[in-house]
């Protein structure tokens, strides 16, 4: 029998709580003109659209301003959506680039944009519709609520307390933890002792969920697909075809627990 709420919740932050594609353009776009240097450094009028259109095609930050760089070169959105993994190693090879280099050149930017202009970096972040007060009611409610993230906790944490959301140190595993979702998931449910049936896991990659589903320890831990985040239709759809994994709406977020199963 499924419990009808969860003892953890965990959720990633981009893409799940927090929309900061005005920020990964942003910097995409500084990144993109100091490795290719255009005549310009004004973006085109439509490639940020275009850009947080394709946004779910990206896995590591590196390859931001490479989607920049494929849409300046006028490399078709369907091309992109379907042979991105193909596209990204030819583009490099062309520049004679290496991934590292450019991931390199992106941190630097935006750690520097942080350390000048922390407020105007965090500002470029927006947080869904309704988002911020489900989780404070989960918080009340007593539901163990973590975040499992690729960005910064320290980051996560400023975010959070700027709308209300009080989470310890200890409840936000950011990018400083280096290792797999999966293996922060089987941490919390070992710390906490409980049954993977009332952990709850949302995340907005399939990718990600798939691979906690591979691990058998984790396989009774409900996983939820946001549909508003940095994902494409085929995936939503493949979601709905897994029996594993529940697609979720942003309205349905907002009900009560009973409402997302």
């Amino acid at each position: 029998m499924t419990a009808s709420s969860p003892k953890i919740l965990a959720l990633d932050f981009d893409g799940v709580i927090c929309d900061g594609l005005i920020e990964y353009f942003e910097v995409a776009w500084r990144a993109y003109c100091q490795i290719w240097s255009p005549a310009n450094d004004t973006p085109p009028d439509d490639l940020a659209l275009r850009f947080y259109r394709l946004r779910p095609v990206i896995e590591t930050g590196w390859e931001m301003p490479v989607l920049i760089k494929a849409l300046i070169d006028d490399v078709s959105e369907d091309k992109i959506l379907q042979e991105w993994t193909n596209i990204t190693p030819q583009i490099l090879l062309a520049d004679k680039l290496l991934a590292k280099e450019v991931a390199i050149k992106l941190d630097s930017l935006r750690d520097e944009w942080i350390a000048t202009d922390l407020d105007g970096w965090l500002s470029l972040h927006r947080f869904y519709p309704g988002v911020i007060e489900r989780l404070k009611l989960a918080i009340a409610t007593q539901v163990n609520v973590y975040i499992v993230s690729t960005k910064e906790g320290r980051f996560i944490q400023q975010l959070l307390q700027r709308e209300g959301v009080e989470l310890p140190p200890s409840a936000i595993f950011g990018k400083e933890v280096k290792r797999p979702k999966y293996e922060t998931l089987r941490e919390l449910m070992t710390a906490v002792d409980i049954q993977p049936d009332n952990l709850w896991f949302i995340e907005d990659r399939l990718k990600t969920l798939e691979l906690v589903q591979q691990q058998t320890d984790l396989k009774q831990v409900k996983l939820f697909l946001a549909d508003w985040g940095y994902n494409t239709q085929p995936e939503r759809k493949a979601a709905q075809n897994n029996q594993g994994i529940k697609l979720l709406s942003l309205s349905q977020f907002a009900k009560d627990f009973a409402g997302w199963i």
